[in-house]
């Protein structure tokens, strides 16, 4: 079998360190936003493995003037 890559820009979720390459803002500042906002729809819970909805966090970005 071959395993099917989706490119990072496709993905409906990002892990921390994929948000971290993709957005360039510092896994810890990533892991902080997590933690600040628990309840965001940018968020998902994997256990206890963050996840990035890509685009709803790419919503939240672009209303934030600040990080």
């Amino acid at each position: 079998m071959k395993d099917i890559v989706i490119p990072v820009w496709e993905r409906y979720a990002l892990t921390v360190t994929e948000a971290a390459e993709y957005y360039h803002i510092g896994e810890t500042k990533l892991r902080r936003l997590a933690e600040e906002h628990p309840d965001a729809d940018f968020i998902i819970m994997n256990g206890n493995r963050v996840l990035f909805k890509r685009i709803k966090f790419e919503r939240f970005l672009d209303q934030a003037t600040a990080i």
